[in-house]
């Protein structure tokens, strides 16, 4: 699953700001072979052990969604701050080139459900670090947090301590 993903990955230099090397994953999104082949992977790894999906803006509600479809699951949108229409919760975070606060809404989960949190890169942990938090905010527990690419090299993934975490390919 690795090479696949390795394969539709490409670099986008300088963005979005200079410096940061961007690793776009829409070649994979483009490729319907390569997508189902990941989406079938994923919801295989969680089939029985989840009651919903988590999808964090925007990549992680493409994945999320299809999975908790291949499911037969729910899927819960964590989104930036200020674009869920009900009462939320919010929680503030930084980013490796910035700070940001995302939001879910408060009665998104039902007490005690074992959520799957899905976004497509890991980078400094501090987007799953916050989504987390909101989860367990909410009532719910962190299953698992899954994700397609993870930075090894900025260290994300040590924020997320106590929680089970799988990349599918690290660089």
């Amino acid at each position: 699953m690795a090479a696949l993903v390795a394969s539709r990955l490409r670099d986008i230099p300088d963005f979005p700001q200079p410096g940061i090397v961007f690793k776009d994953f829409t070649p994979l999104l483009a490729d319907g072979a390569a997508f189902g082949t990941l989406v079938s992977d994923i919801a295989e790894r969680y089939r029985g052990t989840v009651d919903v999906l988590v999808g964090i803006e925007a990549r992680g509600f493409i994945l999320a969604a299809a999975v908790a479809y291949e499911l037969g699951l729910g899927m819960v949108p964590v989104r930036k701050a200020g674009k869920l229409p009900g009462e939320t919760l919010k929680e503030s975070y930084a980013l490796e080139y910035g700070t940001a606060e995302i939001e879910v809404h408060t009665d998104a989960f039902e007490p005690g459900q074992r959520v799957l949190v899905l976004d497509d890169v890991l980078a400094t942990g501090g987007t799953a670090e916050a989504c987390a938090q909101l989860v367990e905010r909410a009532g719910a527990s962190v299953a698992a947090i899954e994700v397609v690419l993870e930075l090894a090299f900025l260290g994300g993934r040590s924020r997320l301590d106590g929680h089970v975490v799988n990349a599918i390919l690290t660089v």
